[in-house]
């Protein structure tokens, strides 16, 4: 075994010939200040923000808001419902919302 150790990012930057153009970017340079003062999860979550991502339970939150926002009948409702079902399987569990009612639609457009 010539390496002392697994580096099996480098490997894999290696494989796809992508490996000199991260060592040359960051060689010789210090770690953010700001990296240093965060956790590892906090590091990948503004990593994963500055990229655009968004989990799936936020995704369907706003595409459920969009549908409360347009709704005008008790079909669409049902499927509004069906959608909310599926959003609190997935969110976390202190954003987890009720299914709505005809006599509830208004005020779940300001909820939403």
């Amino acid at each position: 075994m010539e390496k002392k150790y697994n580096d099996l990012i480098g490997d894999i930057l290696e494989r796809s010939g992508e490996k000199d153009r991260y060592q040359e970017k960051w060689r010789g340079k210090a770690l953010p200040k700001e990296y240093l003062k965060m956790d590892t999860f906090q590091h990948f979550q503004k990593i994963a923000k500055d990229a655009g991502y968004l989990p799936p339970w936020l995704k369907l939150q706003k595409e459920i808001s969009a549908l409360i926002q347009s709704c005008k009948n008790a079909d669409e409702l049902k499927k509004i419902n069906k959608k909310i079902k599926e959003y609190n399987k997935i969110c976390p569990l202190l954003l987890q919302k009720p299914t709505i009612h005809n006599e509830q639609l208004e005020e779940a457009k300001k909820i939403w």
